[in-house]
């Protein structure tokens, strides 16, 4: 699929902790360019930065060091609430353990990105109601998460990620507490969420979730080891 111009682009990122007395370089100059439309599967061992440069890219944390600019903006030295702004607008997050408010029904936990935007009620549940038919929840709208197994879960904290028409759908090991066939599933679905268009990043320890990708990028010692393109990515049949 043709790509059309940086959605993402980091240049010499740095983060340095302080751990006691001792400075731990979680990341050592990393430098990465995402297009738009891209497909990236972000991978290393632990302690090999790829939670921090996470984190970095999803606007959770700050860099100590470098510059990083997501869809022309640079966001490098932003503040908390600059940075809470930018998430909101620029971001679909979809986490391992799904982040679902668990006294609210599957409609009203994906509108919530919407309370934040400033939407009004009737247009946020129009909104959720559609983004759960598009991942195939349209009976499992009021629904709460302890009604739902684990794969309707993450289908439902994927339409909250997609509600907000971000820029990118960052997903942090999304397949972590799923079993093989509903990994499957939920990996289908990123496919389908990147061939309508959309920018997808998943970070993964998973070699098997990473080969869905079409670039991976493997880190290691807080330095990027190798960028390469997917030549075979597992497609959806």
């Amino acid at each position: 699929m043709e790509k059309s111009g940086e959605i993402i682009s980091i240049e010499n990122i740095r983060k340095t902790y302080e751990v006691g007395t001792q400075q731990v370089h979680a990341l050592a100059g990393v430098n990465l360019k995402i297009w738009r439309n891209d497909y990236v599967a972000i991978m290393g061992p632990s302690g090999s930065g790829k939670s921090t440069l996470m984190n970095i890219l999803g606007c959770l944390d700050s860099p100590t060091a470098g510059r990083y600019v997501l869809n022309g903006t640079d966001v490098s030295n932003m503040d908390e609430d600059e940075l809470a702004e930018v998430r909101n607008k620029e971001i679909g997050f979809v986490f391992q353990t799904f982040n679902l408010l668990p006294r609210y029904t599957a409609l009203e936990n994906v509108a919530v990105p919407l309370i934040y935007a400033g939407v009004a009620k009737s247009k946020r549940l129009r909104r959720a109601h559609e983004a759960l038919q598009s991942v195939g929840l349209g009976d499992r709208m009021e629904h709460k998460p302890n009604e739902m197994s684990g794969g309707q879960r993450q289908r439902v904290a994927v339409a909250r990620a997609l509600i907000n028409d971000p820029s990118i759908i960052l997903a942090d090991e999304p397949t972590g507490n799923l079993d093989t066939k509903t990994s499957i599933d939920i990996m289908h679905l990123f496919e389908r969420i990147y061939r309508s268009g959309n920018t997808v990043i998943v970070v993964t320890h998973e070699e098997d979730i990473a080969q869905y990708a079409r670039r991976i990028v493997r880190l290691r010692d807080g330095v990027i080891e190798s960028d390469c393109v997917n030549e075979h990515p597992v497609l959806q049949k």
